[in-house]
């Protein structure tokens, strides 16, 4: 039964395009999945999480990494994986490509810490 399954996981993952639509419309590429697989396995264990917003008029992600240590950073990147920017850390960034990222607009949680 594993082999079947596993013959049509590695299928329906091979047929997918780059880009594909999740139930909401959104549309998520392969990089951020894997990036976002990564970071499930290598995030804090209280208040990680992985935000969508629009910034700068395209759509960017926000991996926090949670709150197991003191000055972290969070990675904000775009759809390609192309990272933008940190914010946070010890110098407290609000910046992203020179503009404050307070102005993104909150779209929602891809995934969070439970």
């Amino acid at each position: 039964m594993k082999i079947i399954f596993s013959g049509l996981l590695i299928s329906s993952l091979l047929m997918a395009g780059c880009k594909k639509a999740g139930d909401d419309g959104s549309i998520t590429t392969k990089c951020l999945e894997s990036k976002i697989e990564v970071f499930r396995n290598n995030s804090c264990d209280t208040g990680a999480n992985v935000s969508e917003y629009t910034f700068q008029g395209k759509m960017v992600f926000v991996f926090d990494p949670g709150t197991c240590g003191a000055d972290m950073t969070s990675e904000v990147m775009d759809s390609d994986c192309n990272t933008l920017g940190f914010l946070g850390g010890l110098t407290g960034n609000t910046k992203i490509n020179g503009k404050e990222f307070s102005t993104a607009i909150f779209v929602k949680t891809i995934w969070v810490r439970s």
